[in-house]
């Protein structure tokens, strides 16, 4: 592969970024290579023709058929649902995910929520505003012990963070038999889960959203958590039922939630976890982060070297065409 590859950023920004700032950071990166920006539909369209590496949140069927020379499309968010694979598979195209790009930052997240709870500083916010300088008991967040359901690039990175907190942890698995970072490590039958909620002070939901993780935490679950546990969603919302998630919370069956992401979401004005003090709300913000685009950059950096090689891409979802 020449010196003078061709990468296309497409125009659709996510997260609020400018793909300028991201293209910028390319360039730096890159810059034995070509970068441009796609600024108009008609400049997607012209640049795709001759670009072998094709940035962006998704690439439109139309816009394959046009490119010709299109070895890899690097998708700037982790899932890839709405990505055309079946498509980019019948034009040989490799496609990777922005996997793990986010990790540090909803971790950090995580270990905040998991603090206010434990020193009970949303109280103390909540007396702030109300002037009120009367004393209120807190926890520790030493020997205590937390669950982390998913233990990808953000699991691991939670468990991370939580070395030196003096905790036991539980990782919760696909394939236990893999180990991990954890003290204990289990699957997601049924009973394992049970078991890992009925020892748990903390809850973090870490793994991505799928038929096995729908609806996982229901009024089952959340009625073996004990009453003074804390479940922290870092993952998606579908994960919990909401509804059963309401009930625990207005009944104090658990002592909290912090909520980075929810069902429905955005949640609507009127719906009752706004109105629930024992309730943590993020507008889905943990994995917002200034290095946001440098990390992506590296990514397809090193992905571009691995194409060259002719080596497994870094984040792969879908194979390149074999030669």
């Amino acid at each position: 592969m020449s010196d003078d590859l061709d990468i296309i950023v497409l125009r659709e920004g996510t997260e609020g970024l400018s793909m300028e700032s991201y293209t910028k950071k390319l360039r730096e990166r890159l810059s034995d290579h070509t970068v441009a920006l796609a600024r108009t539909p008609q400049e997607e369209r012209e640049l795709v023709q001759t670009g072998r590496v094709v940035t962006g949140i998704t690439i439109e069927e139309a816009l394959l058929d046009c490119a010709e020379t299109l070895e890899l499309f690097a998708c700037t968010f982790s899932g890839t649902d709405h990505v055309p694979l079946d498509a980019l598979a019948d034009h040989g195209v490799a496609v990777t995910n922005a996997g793990g790009i986010h990790a540090p930052g909803i971790a950090e997240q995580a270990i905040g929520n998991i603090l206010v709870f434990t020193r009970r500083l949303h109280e103390g916010w909540r007396r702030k505003q109300n002037a009120e300088w009367r004393h209120f008991q807190s926890h520790e967040l030493t020997d205590s012990t937390v669950s982390v359901v998913g233990l990808g690039s953000i699991g691991q990175a939670v468990v991370q963070r939580l070395d030196g907190f003096e905790v036991e942890t539980i990782g919760v698995r696909y394939t236990p038999s893999k180990g991990g970072p954890t003290d204990t490590v289990v699957g997601f039958e049924t009973d394992a889960i049970h078991d890992a909620l009925a020892r748990s002070d903390y809850v973090v939901l870490a793994c991505p959203l799928n038929d096995l993780t729908r609806g996982l935490i229901g009024a089952k679950e959340l009625a073996t958590m004990p009453t003074d546990s804390v479940l922290v969603n870092t993952a998606r919302g579908g994960i919990v039922d909401t509804s059963a998630l309401v009930s625990a919370l207005r009944s104090n069956a658990i002592r909290g939630a912090a909520l980075d992401v929810t069902d429905p979401e955005p949640l609507p004005t009127d719906h009752p976890l706004w109105t629930l003090e024992n309730c943590l709300i993020t507008p889905h913000t943990g994995g917002h982060t200034p290095k946001h685009w440098d990390r992506l950059a590296e990514i397809l950096a090193r992905n571009i070297e691995r194409l060259d090689a002719d080596r497994e891409l870094e984040n792969q979802v879908l194979a390149p065409e074999s030669n």
